[in-house]
């Protein structure tokens, strides 16, 4: 039988869509301008005619990214990044997640304490820098990988997952004669997939949108991730007088900024584009891993 709703709920449900939607235009669209301009010409962007359609369309912006090797090596350091990083990241969550997450681990309330501690208290920039220039990771991608192998957040959202897992399974795991770490890839992992698909995100999407980390730990050019090559082309002023790219040059004789809002298209796009594949883990996993046993 239908549940009859009240006049005030009708009321905030209908403020809440519209609330929802004006805070989904207001995201949506400086998107859809950008959007618009990497596909107008020169002269309607330089004129002030471009809003959200793209008006005198062309690809010729999309041409020059494409051109520019630059974009493709750093394009290539972020795929590294993303992909190696992030399972890199999911194992070592998930090896440290499950012996937390198990009530019979002697000192299991310390170490939860000590992860707590970190995500309180973060460590400061220059002891971060020292501790990567002393183990030999400056102006390496690796840089960017390993001391963010363990994010606490996400941490704890897989513990809670793995907290869901019936003790029995694990218990009668082992009276088959299975080891804790077949425990945890054989049978644990497997039955957490959407737990895995949602941290997956998180871990991917910061990757991808590296910055400070690759600004403060990378000074070799050529292992620019895609976002310091963005901060280039949009911030630093100088980026455009190198004298040796025919590209810039050509740049400077077109339309660079419809040139910047395609290359912030192209790496806008790929991360976008895991979503909808990863869409029903994510929420599925995301909600059972806030659950308290």
């Amino acid at each position: 039988m239908a549940i009859k709703e009240s006049r005030a709920r009708k009321a905030f449900l209908r403020t809440n869509m519209v609330v929802l939607i004006l805070v989904s235009l207001i995201m949506i669209l400086p998107f859809i301008h950008v959007l618009a301009q990497s596909f107008s010409s020169s002269g309607a962007i330089d004129q002030g005619k471009v809003s959200f359609l793209p008006v005198e369309f062309t690809l010729d912006n999309y041409s020059f990214v494409f051109q520019d090797g630059s974009i493709w090596r750093s394009f290539g350091v972020t795929i590294f990044i993303t992909v190696f990083g992030t399972l890199f990241n999911l194992i070592a969550t998930a090896s440290l997640a499950y012996p937390l997450s198990r009530k019979e681990l002697l000192g299991r309330k310390f170490l939860l304490f000590m992860v707590l501690f970190t995500m309180i208290f973060s460590a400061p920039l220059i002891p971060t820098f020292l501790v990567v220039q002393n183990l030999g990771l400056l102006n390496t991608v690796w840089a960017l990988i390993f001391p963010t192998a363990i994010s606490a957040f996400n941490l704890f959202v897989m513990r809670s997952f793995f907290m869901q897992i019936p003790q029995e399974l694990i218990e009668s795991s082992r009276m088959d004669g299975l080891g804790e770490l077949r425990i945890l890839f054989q049978i644990v992992l497997p039955l957490s997939k959407p737990a895995m698909a949602t941290l997956g995100i998180f871990y991917a999407v910061f990757h991808w949108n590296t910055y400070f980390n690759a600004l403060m730990f990378i000074e070799d050019r050529s292992l620019y991730p895609l976002q310091i090559k963005l901060r280039e082309m949009i911030v630093d002023e100088n980026f455009t007088s190198d004298p040796t790219s025919d590209f810039y040059t050509t740049m400077l004789s077109s339309s660079p900024e419809g040139i910047k809002m395609a290359t912030i298209i192209v790496a806008t796009v790929p991360i976008l584009l895991i979503y909808p594949f990863l869409q029903r883990h994510f929420i599925k996993g995301f909600m059972l891993g806030s659950l308290k046993d």
